[in-house]
């Protein structure tokens, strides 16, 4: 797979996430769940125009730079941590059955996510992998959040609060 069609594709992968965020804003009834699904609509819109402006940069030059992409997730690490945490002391808030689904759509789109960039940090030129190699660390920390809900539902009944996270906090 040459650059172009890397960002062409990660385009696609990151439009597909972010849109699933954005509707799972508008049928998510737990406030604490809206905000976390809002937090990650953004990060994914961050996402989307950071890779656009890299293939425009393409298109007028031939090469890409990586300027830093940052995030508002913290750590995998923290997230575990905040996991162990909420295990201890869970609260008493139940998701509704379309909320475990969405949760579930969210995760195996971050699994797919991150798989891509997992694939093209492994076989890209060393020139070219490291804009997908801080991709593939920010979507690892979407995939422990997504799997901490989920962790925290099945295991706890509760409902967001693994993130008690402020995912501005990493």
């Amino acid at each position: 797979m040459d650059l172009k069609e890397a960002l062409t594709t990660a385009i696609g992968y990151e439009t597909k996430v972010r849109d699933h965020y954005t509707k799972g804003v508008e049928k998510i009834l737990d406030r604490r769940g809206k905000k976390m699904f809002a937090t990650l609509a953004r990060e994914e819109q961050g996402h989307l125009a950071y890779l656009e402006s890299r293939l425009a940069e393409w298109h007028q030059t031939g090469k890409v730079s990586s300027p830093e992409l940052a995030t508002v997730v913290p750590s995998v690490q923290w997230i575990d941590e905040a996991r162990a945490k909420v295990a201890r002391s869970p609260a008493g808030t139940i998701a509704v059955q379309g909320e475990i689904e969405l949760l579930k759509i969210a995760l195996e789109l971050e699994r797919q996510t991150s798989g891509f960039y997992r694939q093209l940090v492994d076989t890209l030129t060393l020139a070219e992998r490291g804009l997908f190699a801080r991709f593939l660390e920010i979507e690892l920390g979407h995939l422990a959040i997504v799997q901490a809900e989920i962790d925290a539902l099945a295991g706890h009944g509760t409902w967001f609060d693994v993130l008690e996270i402020r995912l501005e906090a990493g």
